[in-house]
């Protein structure tokens, strides 16, 4: 057992304590929870696993305590018992921040309202509205409301391929590559682009990662967009359009696929000083 681990069994909320919820997806070779976690431990710090599903957040002996988490899975379940250890914990990324980047419709709706570029958006349960901006723009790009790594995106040019309402349909910026610009409090701190021969450029969808520079505007962007979804750290993927960027979406339990700088380290590094501000 790596030093700095207490079994999920001890919930009684040792002082100094980071709890850690897994990310229900890692894998063997691709395991960002035992990234991170190895960090917490090699800078001094402690950490216990969560299992949520065994956790009664009413009978819980957690208060006080800042709890990681790293993801979760797609299901009421998991979403509510830390919104519920969110009262009286300090929980990264928030409950509500999780949420709002799970939902496409609520980030568009924060990147509009803040003035951030993103691809024009169409939400409507009405295949008539929808039939209309397809055969107005000629292609949409029609996505679920809530996805990950890149599924269930398609390009469409007809109205005889929508699905089942509702619609979230955005205009297509015909492009070769993104950009996934990792931030942590505000700051950009590492950006690869995802190259493919697709039309999404996720590394789970077949697509490549390389690191890159960040420059002033990617910077200026990424921080924004994430200070307008509310997250501690997120990863913020932007398209290039024309002479600028326009942010895609924000995601709100990232991996660092292909970063060229040490993401786990600096992630550890900012849960322990948020520890430190918690018991200050």
């Amino acid at each position: 057992m790596p030093s700095g681990i207490q079994r999920d069994q001890q919930y009684s909320g040792q002082y100094h304590m980071i709890y850690i919820v897994q990310k229900p997806t890692d894998i063997p070779g691709d395991d960002s929870t035992s990234m991170v976690a190895k960090e917490i431990a090699r800078q001094g710090g402690s950490y216990s696993f969560l299992d949520l599903d065994r956790i009664d957040p009413f009978s819980s002996r957690i208060s006080g305590a800042l709890i990681w988490i790293c993801g979760l899975r797609q299901d009421e379940h998991q979403f509510e018992v830390c919104h519920a250890l969110s009262v009286t914990n300090r929980v990264i990324n928030t409950p509500l921040a999780i949420f709002t980047c799970a939902s496409k419709v609520l980030t568009s709706s924060l990147l509009v309202q803040q003035g951030i570029p993103t691809p024009q958006t169409f939400f409507t349960s009405s295949r008539e509205t929808a039939a209309d901006h397809i055969n107005r723009l000629g292609k949409v790009v029609v996505k679920p409301v809530y996805g990950y790594d890149g599924n269930g995106i398609f390009l469409i040019d007809s109205p005889e391929r929508l699905g089942s309402p509702p619609y979230y349909l955005q205009e297509y910026v015909p492009n070769d590559r993104d950009f996934r610009v990792f931030v942590i409090d505000g700051e950009a701190v590492g950006a690869i682009t995802r190259i493919s021969d697709s039309l999404t450029h996720n590394i789970h969808q077949g697509g490549t990662g390389r690191p890159v520079e960040i420059d002033s505007r990617m910077s200026e962007l990424a921080g924004s967009a994430a200070r307008a979804v509310g997250v501690d750290y997120g990863g913020v993927d932007l398209l290039p359009c024309g002479d600028d960027y326009c942010v895609l979406e924000v995601n709100g339990t990232p991996n660092w696929h292909c970063m060229g700088v040490n993401i786990p380290r600096m992630l550890a590094s900012y849960l322990l000083g948020q520890d430190e501000l918690l018991r200050g």
